[in-house]
């Protein structure tokens, strides 16, 4: 066994160092923690098809504690990158990198779910203080659940629930679901039925293709004969471009709808083609509050780019940090009352009002959108203040 595998946490050589200060005569742990920066490891994707998304999470951190000028509960914050590449067999030895060398006090990571099930399994074993800033795999904040883990972004059950909430209360009664067979849109799917059923309606059939196959057209060909009132759909990226172009082109008369991911960060590659497509997220291009209008200012100034989705996220994984740290004074060693700070946040986001549930799970409205001019524009409330269920999450 090497002696990285078996050599102890930082956090338990902490621990240790403060009990033997305490029962000596030179600086007492307190002002040891003080005297060392916060070290905040970032492990997002940096290159690939994902590296805008982590690049824009980044942007936000770094902004909010440009804000708090430089300093986290009165401590000076040492940021950690690592490009995780959005590989998941590579997962469990960079999260050990961040966590047992360079011995990041905090993880915020990441964007790939299958990733985020890597950083999982280490970071439940060490104890390290986790806030994921996308990745949406329900098991994080179910039953795989743990006092050390923060979400800020979503579930992928959250927005397909609130887009199937949506059509319901339109009394829409027959519906079918078009996704990748994996695990996202899955999750998803079981989502998008459970909101609708909550109006009486039901998913009729559910088409599938394996991921990341793109052959669409015998899927769009079963559609006019399933006598459905709509269509819901999880694709992103490249898949939902050609997605979205290719239903518009068959002339399917079914409104098209779905998790907000089938139009974010997209709308220009789909144009005209997304045109009045309803889909239902957390945040949206348009809201209406004094919170966003600064954010979006202060974050394109900053970085000469548009805000989205996952700057926002990463914002408030920022906020939610900064909580904690600010209500311990920056003894992160002090986890019952940092973890309760966290869990008891009540913070003014971007988005809006958000929360954590029991879970540890983000609790925030799930916008309807519609896609006009280039933009998702936000046209109500399809969940309010919604908390992902957290089944067999015991904490």
């Amino acid at each position: 066994m090497s002696f990285e595998k078996i050599r102890p946490t930082r956090r338990g050589l902490m621990k240790g160092a403060l009990a033997t200060v305490t029962a000596s005569t030179v600086p007492t742990g307190w002002a040891i923690a003080q005297a060392r920066p916060l070290k905040v490891g970032l492990m997002l994707p940096y290159s690939g098809t994902f590296a805008k998304l982590g690049e824009n999470i980044t942007f936000a951190v770094e902004m909010l504690i440009a804000e708090k000028g430089g300093k986290l509960g009165g401590r000076e914050v040492q940021i950690i990158k690592l490009d995780d590449e959005s590989k998941p067999e590579n997962a469990p030895q960079n999260t050990d990198r961040l966590v047992k060398r360079d011995q990041v006090d905090v993880l915020i990571g990441t964007v790939h779910s299958g990733v985020q099930m890597g950083i999982h399994k280490v970071v439940r074993e060490t104890g390290t203080l986790t806030i994921v800033p996308n990745a949406g795999a329900n098991a994080v904040t179910r039953a795989l659940c743990a006092k050390n883990v923060f979400r800020t972004s979503f579930t992928n059950w959250q927005p397909a629930y609130g887009m199937g909430l949506a059509l319901g209360a339109k009394g829409v009664k027959k519906a079918a679901w078009i996704t990748w067979d994996y695990a996202a849109g899955n999750e998803a799917g079981e989502g998008f039925k459970e909101g609708l059923a909550k109006h009486g309606g039901e998913v009729v059939r559910t088409l599938t293709l394996k991921f990341p196959d793109t052959n669409f057209q015998p899927l769009l060909a079963q559609i006019p004969g399933l006598g459905v009132e709509a269509v819901g759909v999880f694709f992103a990226g490249g898949g939902a471009v050609q997605f979205v172009k290719e239903y518009k082109s068959a002339g399917i008369q079914v409104p098209l709808c779905g998790s907000g991911f089938l139009t974010e960060g997209v709308l220009g590659a789909q144009g005209a083609a997304a045109e009045g497509i309803e889909t239902a997220l957390h945040y949206g291009d348009n809201l209406d509050n004094a919170r966003d209008k600064v954010f979006r200012k202060a974050f394109q100034d900053r970085t000469q780019r548009e805000a989205d989705v996952y700057a926002v996220q990463g914002y408030d994984a920022a906020q939610l940090l900064a909580v904690g740290i600010e209500a311990v004074k920056g003894n992160i060693e002090d986890e019952a009352n940092l973890y309760k700070a966290m869990r008891s946040a009540k913070i003014e986001s971007p988005r809006g009002p958000i929360s954590m549930s029991a879970s540890q799970e983000i609790v925030h409205n799930i916008y309807l959108r519609r896609a006009e001019g280039g933009l998702n524009k936000v046209v109500g409330i399809a969940a309010p203040a919604l908390a992902d269920p957290g089944t067999g999450c015991k904490l």
